[in-house]
């Protein structure tokens, strides 16, 4: 049973420091591949370091390459050349994380939105999937992605926690769709249940978005309260639950479709029990 992480913020302190470590749990887990969010310019640069730098052979690691809406106001008139430059990148495999976030505003809406459309822009002339951010936006990022859907090779929202409402749009815009251990939690992820049978199976993706949102079913709990690759099988199991499927079905279609997204390898070697 393999699976594929399709967001890990491995350039963060927390998880830079033992990322080798890290990449071994993951591995022996099952979780094959991993795509690095890039975040910003400095940190889509950086996460192209860590693929190079931790697979040296190649195929495991990949990564994505973007501006997020909290950091857009640091999008300017140089901003698109430094990112076409990034990717152009072999390791690099989709735009982002760029999209809105309206619900926390750490940057103005316009500058939000003047990032996010650049991107798409950006996507659409390499013909590169996109890796999208929404908060409390779901209605303006539908309004912005229809005036270039139909540009686009294809488009995931990542980290999907809204109502079903916002699902159908993005599911009737040709959307994938990625789900997180956001799924696992009582307090505010229960209604995501009902929801996850309404995900075609080749547009479902899983994702950890390690070291954020640890699996509140998860047990043990780690001691360390930060969330990991290694922990994609929590969210697998969670997600296959409320489908009625078994883990191995949902692990085969959901690693299926994030290898067509983001044009990934096939692992065939055993560097690890289950990879």
């Amino acid at each position: 049973m393999q699976l594929i992480d399709i967001a890990v913020n491995l350039t963060h302190p927390s998880l830079a420091a033992q990322a080798e470590a890290l990449l071994e749990r993951a591995y022996a887990a099952g979780v094959c591949q991993l795509v690095l969010t890039g975040t910003s310019l400095t940190e889509s640069e950086a996460s192209l370091a860590l693929c190079r730098q931790l697979d040296a052979r190649g195929g495991r690691l990949f990564s994505t390459a973007g501006v997020h809406p909290h950091d857009a106001s640091s999008w300017n008139g140089a901003s698109s050349a430094a990112l076409k430059a990034l990717l152009s990148e072999p390791q690099v495999r989709a735009v982002g994380e760029c999209g809105l976030d309206f619900d926390r505003d750490f940057s103005p809406r316009p500058a939000q939105e003047k990032a996010l459309e650049e991107q798409l822009a950006l996507a659409a002339e390499l013909q590169i999937p996109v890796f999208l951010h929404e908060r409390e936006a779901s209605q303006r990022l539908l309004e912005i992605l229809r005036d270039y859907r139909d540009r686009l090779p294809a488009a995931v929202v990542h980290c999907f926690t809204g109502e079903r409402r916002a699902l159908y749009a993005y599911l009737d815009l040709d959307l994938h769709i990625g789900i997180t251990g956001w799924v696992c939690d009582e307090r505010r992820g229960t209604h995501l249940h009902s929801l996850l049978k309404d995900i075609p199976g080749e547009r479902l993706m899983l994702e950890t978005d390690a070291p954020f949102l640890l699996p509140r079913s998860l047990r043990p709990k780690p001691k360390s309260g930060r969330n990991e690759p290694a922990y994609l099988v929590e969210v697998l199991r969670e997600v296959a639950l409320h489908r009625g499927q078994s883990a191995e079905q949902l692990a085969s279609s959901t690693t299926a479709c994030a290898r067509a997204f983001f044009a990934l390898p096939t692992i065939l070697d055993d560097a690890s029990p289950e990879c």
